[in-house]
Formats: C-alpha cells, sequence, structure tokens
C-alpha cells in the first residue's frame, strides 16, 4: 500500500511527463500559427532620381504588395524626383556607368544586337548626348512593353504602398507639397528608421 506521499509524487512525475510530451507540441503549433498570421514588411529607401533608378524602388515595392507584403517607401534626395508630378525631368546617362548597354532600339535585329561602346570623353564632350540617351532608353522601355515610371508608381499607390518623401530633403532642395502627388506622405528619418528596424526585409537603393 503506498503512502500518501508516493501517491503525490507518483501523479507529479507524471503530470511533468505529460507536460514535457505536450509542451513542445503547443510551442511549435503556436509558432506556426503566428508565422502564419504574420504580414511581412518591407522598408524601402531610394535615394535616386534618374530614369534608369527609377525602376528598382517601384518593382520592388509594388512585386512586395502584389505578394501581401506591407511596403514602405521612403523618398530622400534626388529620389524626390520620383514622387513628382512632372517626371519629364527624369533623365538617364551613361556617363560614369561601365554597366550601362548602349543599343540602338530601331534598325534590324543585327543592328539591335550591338554593343555600342562610346568612350566617356565623347560622352561628355558631345552636346545633347544625355538627352539622346534619355531618348534611347524611353524607346528601348516602349519596345519591349515595360511600364513607365508614372505607371509603375500609380500600381504602387493603388496596392496599398505607403510612400513617405523625407522632409529634410523636401526643404533643402525648395520643393513645396504642391510639387509632389497626392498620397504623399512628408517625414523625417527619426520617423522613418523605427520602421525600417522593424521591418522584415530593408533596402537602399
Amino acid at each position: 500500500m503506498k503512502t500518501e506521499a508516493e501517491i503525490e509524487a507518483l501523479i507529479r512525475q507524471r503530470v511533468d511527463e505529460r507536460l514535457a510530451e505536450l509542451l513542445p507540441q503547443r510551442i511549435e503549433a503556436a509558432l506556426a500559427a503566428r508565422a502564419q498570421s504574420h504580414v511581412p514588411t518591407l522598408a524601402l529607401i531610394a535615394s535616386k532620381g534618374t530614369l534608369d533608378w527609377g525602376y528598382p524602388p517601384f518593382i520592388l515595392a509594388t512585386t512586395a504588395a502584389a505578394l501581401g507584403w506591407q511596403v514602405k517607401l521612403f523618398f530622400t534626395f534626388y529620389g524626390l524626383n520620383l514622387l513628382k508630378k512632372d517626371l519629364t525631368d527624369l533623365k538617364v546617362s551613361p556617363l560614369g556607368n561601365p554597366a550601362m548597354p548602349m543599343k540602338m532600339p530601331f534598325g534590324p535585329d543585327w543592328f539591335q544586337a550591338l554593343q555600342w561602346n562610346i568612350p566617356n570623353l565623347i560622352q561628355a564632350g558631345i552636346p545633347g548626348f544625355e538627352t539622346l540617351a534619355t531618348k534611347l532608353m524611353q524607346q528601348t522601355i516602349r519596345n519591349k512593353g515595360v511600364a513607365g515610371i508614372a505607371e509603375l508608381r500609380e500600381l504602387a499607390l493603388e496596392a496599398g504602398v505607403e510612400m513617405i518623401a523625407c522632409q529634410m530633403s523636401v526643404d533643402l532642395f525648395g520643393y513645396a507639397a504642391d510639387d509632389f502627388i497626392n498620397g504623399v506622405d512628408f517625414a523625417g528619418a527619426a520617423t522613418f528608421l523605427p520602421e525600417a528596424q522593424k521591418a522584415d526585409v530593408s533596402l537602399f537603393v
């Protein structure tokens, strides 16, 4: 006949054994439920305002939004050009950009396949060469059926991407709120950085 103390010890032992079996299962289930309910977040800083560099932030933002992510896009310094109502100032320059291919978007296939290695001295010395390069890039974009910056920007807004203009940069360059499209928030780096710290993915382009 077991004593009361022995019975109590056996009960405690059995309870401990059962908890040891159930606890990992419950923790795993809780973690799985948490992961399933978690909405990924992307914090993206856009610092460049040229035609070619305008694509990466909007492509990344719209893709993340399409995947169901929450996206905050912070535009600073020259990146503010991507938020302006008038995007005609967006240009592209091959000068100092050896990775940029120079191909002609017109003519027969063999002509379009040619790689034009134009020396920097010529690019810098010929008046209007940047305008020419911009026109060629714009034509290439149209030929390939790629959406324009304005279209990508509109898609991002429709997808719920939060666009934030750096207030310090706005003040530095003397912009007014009316220079930018509707739907833009204005905040400083001190406001955006805590959001970037908590984000699952933070990128600078």
